[in-house]
């Protein structure tokens, strides 16, 4: 009985490290309800003009691939994100929310008022492009 009471809570404790560590994975916070559930009305050739957008504004950070490894993201801390990483575990509400309103502790600031919400949306476009 001893056993099988040890194995249970085993398991038990597994399982719960395992939800919370997924949960973490797959959206990285909650999306504020002026964000969530959004998905980009432009079509995939928006990615071209995001591409343009996205080297003159990003790639200082982000890298020409998006993978945190421009030459000022190098010496920041936290480092910049893996954007073809992120991209796989979130959603174009995640990523427009974070290109608009920039995120609090990094060094990525909002872009809402820099760019329309047309370009942001390019932006996204082209992130999802990314290998």
């Amino acid at each position: 009985m001893k056993k099988m009471l040890l194995a249970v809570l085993v398991l038990a404790t597994f399982a719960l490290a395992a939800c919370g560590a997924g949960g973490a994975v797959a959206t990285e916070a909650s999306i504020p309800a002026e964000f969530a559930g959004q998905t980009n009305p432009l079509g995939a050739d928006a990615a071209a003009s995001g591409a343009e957008i996205f080297k003159n504004n990003c790639v200082a950070c982000h890298g020409e691939q998006g993978h945190g490894d421009g030459p000022a993201g190098i010496a920041l801390s936290p480092r910049p994100k893996n954007l073809p990483d992120l991209a796989n575990t979130v959603g174009d509400d995640y990523l427009f929310w974070r290109i608009s309103k920039g995120k609090s502790g990094t060094s990525m600031v909002g872009w809402e008022g820099a760019l329309t919400d047309e370009q942001i949306w390019q932006v996204v476009a082209f992130i999802r492009t990314l290998k």
